[in-house]
């Protein structure tokens, strides 16, 4: 089959194309042929050798995928050839940038029609984190004021969605007018522009956006300085998810920053939840039926051919995205 390996740490270039033998659905596991598959932030972390769970080379990356069932492994019950499905990986397992995928069935959901494979890719990790860091960890509910970090990306561009069509009201903070224009068209009510507004600027914008209230809920995508500015934002009982560090620096906070309002803050990383037991196709699922319902829309924005993995990365790490970057899977015919 055709994937694209890490053939050692470093940049984009180090993606290449390779013949690599077919696998084979073990038992609990499912054979994917692969149509189109998710770029994420994990991914480049993971190929720069900063992931915090990274193996040695050669990696084949890729944490999400869409495609059809090739054939299942032993014990496995509900899923069969043929069908259109979703699948979630694991960062430093064998990745889903790849022609085909042996992944365990537990991470593996039958798409509703109505979808197409780019955007079906996009969901086990980036919309996924959304979901689950505002509906299981945050809770955001109608009413309240949610600030999103990175609105822009494919996590950011997720979050505002839902936490818009959850009824609240939401802060988008992007890096351009370019940007939060695209946002305020996605459903954000209220923009910051953080090159307008960088570091304390945005946290003093926010406040003035909320009456000085601050919102009860803040999506940090960047970690970094932002962690900081992220708890100086937040509403007194709020809630702050942090679910990156894409800034790749330290976090340095001030404890007054939080305690005194009482803020509670939620860490989210999808693989350590997966080993902590938590099943993700019931969420998945209802992703899907969202997105295929047309109450959900996954802005694909860039789409590469597998074997350009390398320009798909670069795309990414320039920060001009606005929601996914996709590698696709063509197959002649």
């Amino acid at each position: 089959m055709r994937a694209v390996q890490i053939t050692e740490f470093g940049g984009p270039e180090v993606l290449v194309p390779v013949e690599l033998p077919d696998p084979v659905a073990g038992p609990g596991q499912v054979l994917v042929e692969v149509a189109a598959a998710g770029v994420n932030r994990a991914d480049a972390l993971l190929r720069a050798g900063r992931y915090h769970r990274a193996g040695r080379p050669p990696l084949v990356p890729g944490v999400e995928a869409a495609g059809t069932v090739r054939a299942v492994g032993a014990g496995v019950t509900g899923i069969a050839a043929g069908q259109r499905v979703l699948a979630m990986g694991e960062a430093g397992a064998p990745g889903l940038y790849a022609e085909l995928a042996a992944v365990p069935a537990e991470q593996v959901v039958v798409l509703p029609e109505g979808i197409e494979p780019a955007a079906a890719a996009a969901l086990p990790s980036a919309w996924f984190s959304a979901w689950y860091s505002l509906r299981h960890l945050a809770r955001a509910g109608a009413g309240e004021t949610v600030a999103v970090h990175a609105a822009a990306s494919g996590v950011g561009s997720a979050a505002v969605q839902i936490a818009a069509a959850a009824g609240a009201r939401v802060i988008a903070l992007a890096g351009t007018p370019t940007k939060t224009d695209w946002v305020t068209a996605l459903g954000a009510h209220d923009t910051v522009d953080t090159v307008a507004h960088p570091g304390d600027a945005a946290v003093q914008e926010v406040l003035r956006l909320t009456g000085g209230r601050g919102a009860e809920v803040v999506l940090d995508l960047v970690g970094g300085p932002a962690f900081g500015q992220s708890l100086r934002m937040a509403a007194a009982g709020g809630r702050v998810v942090a679910m990156a560090n894409v800034a790749l620096a330290p976090s340095t906070i001030d404890t007054r920053d939080f305690y005194p309002k009482n803020v509670t803050i939620h860490g989210f990383q999808v693989t350590n939840l997966l080993e902590l037991g938590f099943d993700p196709r019931p969420d998945l699922l209802e992703l899907a039926e969202q997105v295929a319902a047309g109450r959900l829309r996954v802005p694909v924005e860039s789409r590469f051919p597998l074997e350009r993995a390398a320009d798909a990365h670069r795309q990414l790490e320039r920060r001009g995205n606005r929601g996914k970057v996709v590698l696709t899977v063509d197959r002649p015919h």
